[in-house]
């Protein structure tokens, strides 16, 4: 018994290690957009499900001995693979350079195809573990039941999941993560040697199945699950991995990408497979219905506000996703079959994983305008817990009490089914074109239809607005938003000492391309574009916007993610020498953690004059980056001043920019010095960010 405890405990551990690990490392190659973490998830979920599927075939299509030689070959090519990667790569599990994607290429192909060549075999060995494990442990023990094995291995998941964020990310450089990973597999890869070892040598007559395979009892025979049960297995964990990936996305987007707001759900998750796993005692249907009931009022109080605090918002989905996942596998244990039929009961559950994943990964960016999956789970979820609670009803509850709990139901889903749409259409109004992709939703909406002076086209990504233009003649050549003539950045362009004999001007960031109303005449703008419909957009698809095409300077934008675009010129020999250099790049209201580390100020300044200016929006809902820039600009002995902008709702918004150079002249200019707010003397003391070390959470307001 403690063999496999052990085996299977390390096994899930090394299973949820990898990641976040790989996770983190390709995050900057694709923009830090949460799609990449969605991507990811769905990567590991379509091997989970073909790792059960193997484990199926392995226990119940091969004799014994041919189990143990088959999975010792497998192993072994997969500890030969790791070494091949070692040599190849500054470290295991991490892909060199040559990986990194060039230009805007499909982003879900190229991120599948990484991950395949990099983690793709040992997480698929770590993946057919659990099951066949159990399976093998079950015909050593067949008087046992193996279930609790796989609460065991939830619980090393979990346990992985938790010590990342707090333990493993703070303490150790990703690649030194990619070591010690590889030694912790080579030891899971002894200890399930061993294991196969064990079954190569058992005698043939020991397998019950080889003996005598029409021995089975009619009493498994009886208990075998119909299509229908399988089909329920599939739909509950489908609707639980549509949830996690809906609330993932939800809330990375609306904060930043990074690894503890990936894991919090994957967490939520994980717990309701360990409690539902490891007693019913844990599941109560009333009980969390009751509790999806309260967390369903709480996303539609949400969904009626405009703002609401993020540790509120957090709050909610966290509630929301795991009263949802309890039901989901709460039923999914009730409905669970004979230990005989396990492995195919693991492998419709990692069936309905990857179902659940494909949908809101691949299908639902093609036929969804807006993240419609989110609001489509939870009336999933209450239509599942409708169809359960007829299918697997109480033996104590009579035929009225189980009309009227139907009933009640279905009044909630109608109710709900009401709400939702509203929120949906409500989204809808006076929205002129709506696009989704890898990057996000992007909505062109028409606002002040009734003033013809302030009428103006918007362009609003996720629910923050990313800027907008008036239609109205004159003002139509206007800077607006963020970008108006008293912002940090339009004071840095208007006041610049090379003004007038023509700037060098680089952003990151097009957005609707506002801050071309700036250009003259004999100036350069490059800006740097991850999101192909922005660019679209901004190049006047539509004619909504034409701050680029009225703009007399000459202008380039280079498509893809903005700091492998400048690493790439700067490999290339082609720094640009910007006179002025912005860096405006967000994820709806995320922001993307590589553009503000060491190794991103590196690049800027090899891409800067000497005497060249930074200027960095750091207008943010939720999180105060102002010690991050300040210890940035530190290290790297740049001189700052900190402008804050009130908005007028009118042309402007509300903007907070940094500047950081080493002309300490302009700095002291009377435009900008008498605007400019004093920095603290005691401020919040953060480490400094780096491409292996970011903290976001100290910056929460």
């Amino acid at each position: 018994m403690a063999y496999y405890a052990l085996t299977i405990f390390l096994s899930a551990f090394l299973l949820f290690q990898i990641q976040p690990l790989i996770g983190k490392y390709i995050l900057p190659w694709f923009g830090g957009t949460p799609a990449v973490w969605s991507t990811t998830l769905l990567f590991f979920q379509v091997l989970l499900l073909g790792g059960y599927t193997y484990a199926y075939w392995l226990s119940d299509r091969l004799r014994t001995r041919k189990q143990g030689i088959v999975h010792l070959i497998l192993l072994g090519f997969s500890l030969g693979l790791l070494l091949v990667t070692a040599l190849a790569w500054a470290s295991p599990l991490t892909p060199d350079a040559s990986w990194k994607p060039h230009g805007s290429e499909a982003p879900v192909w190229h991120i599948l195809s990484l991950l395949a060549v990099s983690v793709g075999l040992p997480y698929f060995i770590l993946s057919t573990n659990s099951p066949l494990m159990q399976a093998w442990f079950h015909r050593t023990y067949p008087g046992r039941s193996p279930y609790r094995l796989y609460a065991l291995s939830n619980i090393g998941s979990l346990l992985a999941l938790i010590s990342y964020p707090f333990l493993i990310e703070p303490l150790l450089a990703l690649k030194t993560q990619a070591k010690l990973w590889t030694a912790g597999y080579v030891i899971f890869a002894v200890c399930a040697g061993y294991g196969a070892f064990r079954m190569l040598r058992r005698r043939a007559n020991i397998d019950g199945k080889q003996a005598d395979p029409d021995t089975r009892s009619l009493a498994d025979e009886a208990t075998r699950p119909r299509a229908g049960r399988h089909i329920l297995w599939t739909a509950l964990a489908a609707c639980a991995s549509i949830m996690l990936l809906a609330v993932t996305s939800q809330i990375t987007q609306e904060v930043a990408v990074i690894p503890f707001l990936w894991i919090l759900p994957l967490t939520l998750y994980l717990l309701s497979f360990i409690l539902c796993f490891s007693s019913d005692r844990w599941y109560s249907r009333p009980g969390y219905a009751i509790a999806l009931l309260v967390s369903s009022v709480l996303y539609c109080w949400i969904l009626a506000l405009v703002k609401v605090a993020v540790v509120n918002q957090i709050f909610v989905y966290s509630l929301l996703l795991f009263s949802c996942c309890m039901i989901c596998h709460g039923e999914l244990v009730r409905l669970k079959p004979h230990p005989r039929y396990l492995t195919s009961f693991y492998l419709m559950t990692a069936a309905g994983g990857a179902i659940g994943g494909s949908m809101v990964t691949l299908i639902a960016p093609h036929i969804f305008t807006g993240f419609w999956e989110l609001p489509l789970g939870l009336l999933g979820c209450w239509v599942l817990l409708l169809v359960a609670s007829q299918v697997n009803k109480p033996a104590t509850q009579t035929r009225r009490q189980a009309l009227f709990v139907a009933a009640l139901v279905m009044s909630i889903i109608a109710g709900l089914s009401i709400v939702l749409f509203a929120y949906i259409q409500a989204l809808s109004t006076n929205v002129l074109v709506a696009s989704r992709n890898f990057y996000g939703v992007l909505r062109v909406q028409e606002a002040n239809t009734g003033s013809p002076e302030q009428r103006s086209y918007v362009l609003v990504h996720g629910a923050t607005l990313h800027g907008f233009q008036f239609q109205e003649g004159e003002k139509r050549r206007r800077p607006t938003a963020y970008f108006t003539e008293d912002s940090g950045v339009g004071l840095a362009l208007l006041h610049h000492p090379k003004r007038e004999s023509g700037l060098r001007i680089g952003i990151v960031g097009l957005g609707v391309g506002t801050l071309a109303a700036y250009g003259r005449p004999g100036d350069t703008f490059r800006f740097y574009e991850i999101n192909p419909d922005v660019i679209r957009l901004a190049e006047g698809a539509g004619g909504y916007f034409t701050y680029l095409k009225d703009c007399p300077a000459q202008k380039t934008i280079v498509p893809g993610d903005a700091r492998l675009s400048l690493e790439r010129e700067l490999a290339a020999g082609e720094p640009h020498r910007f006179d002025l250099l912005v860096i405006d790049a967000f994820n709806s209201d995320a922001i993307p953690v590589h553009l503000l580390t060491e190794e991103a100020f590196d690049t800027y300044l090899a891409h800067l004059q000497p005497d060249g200016i930074l200027a960095l929006n750091i207008t943010n809902r939720h999180l105060d980056l102002r010690p991050v820039v300040w210890e940035l600009a530190d290290h790297f002995r740049l001189d700052t001043v900190l402008l804050e902008t009130p908005g007028d709702n009118n042309t402007s918004y509300t903007s907070s920019w940094i500047l950081a150079t080493r002309n300490v002249g302009f700095l002291n200019l009377p435009a900008i010095a008498s605007r400019s707010t004093p920095r603290p003397k005691s401020t919040s003391h953060v480490r400094l960010w780096t491409d292996d070390y970011s903290n976001l959470f100290q910056l929460l307001r």
